[in-house]
């Protein structure tokens, strides 16, 4: 049911939702083995006049707290609340792994490799199956915010498949300072969405288990602007006031790992964002009873847009995250 139909009631999860009106309501599909209820919450808000539904998800990995606190000030500060058509927050997708501070759901699956789900699968896909069958139908355009995985700390940037260029002009107007052009992942939100027609911003920023206020300011301020291109809301005095300047983003079409020639304890040198020329330092790895400090160099040039945070590294780990310049 897409914007056009907005000026009729529709029903979300039975709950009926006229012109102007908002609600929370609860996806209730499973039960932990104590018999305890599960809710996620929903919350939907529609204006008065017809336009365009907008789907806003965190928390589908339930330790990538930073896109669950974009999602939950969106809706604090009723940014949230259209002035045309509709907008439906889910903060927090994976209730499970986030009670749980873990990515996965408690079957051990990653919610975010088994969509569109199926209605007798695992307890993952059961809920993967809901999503995509009684929410996303409503949407025609969704942003989705993730973080890097552990350690590894995501510069703020915007994720497209290459060839969508409606997504890629939404990743413009979001306005980070990356966009990186990837493959759909099998099985996953976005690929899933692609597949139904749905346009799809995917957010990455941060790293799980943290909270960066800048990170946070990338989020909030990109689905504003957005919102106010699909012409939902002007927010230009908040924006205004958020002091957010964007310049145009860089594209990119080929990232590679620098990866750790040694074991020890990995020093970073460099700052996410930064641009580096092949052979400059970006860090150092020694071992910890000081009989070697070695420098870890770019082997090309690039911006870098993920340093992996944490300490101790072994041989061929994965430690910083660098954009290939064409040449």
């Amino acid at each position: 049911m897409l914007s056009g139909m907005l000026n009729k009631e529709i029903e979300i999860l039975g709950r009926a939702i006229s012109n102007g009106k908002g609600m929370q309501i609860n996806l209730d599909i499973a039960k932990l083995h104590t018999r305890t209820k599960i809710e996620v919450p929903i919350i939907v808000e529609r204006a008065k006049v017809d336009g365009p539904t907008l789907l806003i998800t965190g928390g589908i990995h339930g330790n990538e707290v930073n896109g669950i606190e974009i999602v939950r000030q969106l809706v604090a500060k009723g940014y949230n609340k259209p002035e045309r058509g509709m907008v439906i927050c889910i903060p927090v997708v994976n209730i499970f792994g986030f009670l749980n501070k873990s990515r996965e759901f408690p079957d051990g699956r990653d919610l975010n490799r088994v969509f569109p789900g199926s209605l007798r699968g695992s307890l993952a896909s059961r809920f993967a199956y809901h999503i995509i069958k009684e929410i996303t139908p409503l949407a025609e355009y969704c942003i989705d915010y993730h973080t890097g995985g552990d350690s590894r700390f995501n510069v703020p940037q915007i994720r497209v498949s290459e060839g969508d260029t409606e997504s890629m002009k939404l990743a413009e107007v979001f306005g980070c300072p990356f966009i990186l052009q990837s493959k759909n992942k099998e099985k996953s939100f976005r690929q899933t969405l692609r597949k139904l027609g749905k346009k799809v911003v995917l957010f990455e920023g941060g790293k799980t288990l943290f909270l960066d206020d800048d990170v946070t300011k990338a989020g909030v301020s990109g689905a504003l602007r957005v919102m106010q291109h699909l012409g939902m809301r002007d927010f230009t005095n908040e924006l205004d006031g958020m002091d957010t300047h964007t310049t145009r983003p860089n594209l990119i079409q080929h990232s590679s790992w620098i990866r750790a020639k040694y074991s020890g304890m990995f020093h970073s040198h460099t700052q996410l964002g930064a641009h580096i020329t092949k052979g400059d330092v970006l860090g150092s790895i020694s071992d910890p009873f000081g009989d070697f400090e070695k420098p870890v160099k770019a082997t090309y040039s690039g911006y870098v847009i993920c340093i992996n945070q944490y300490p101790i590294v072994n041989q061929g780990d994965a430690i910083v995250h660098m954009s290939k310049d064409i040449v």
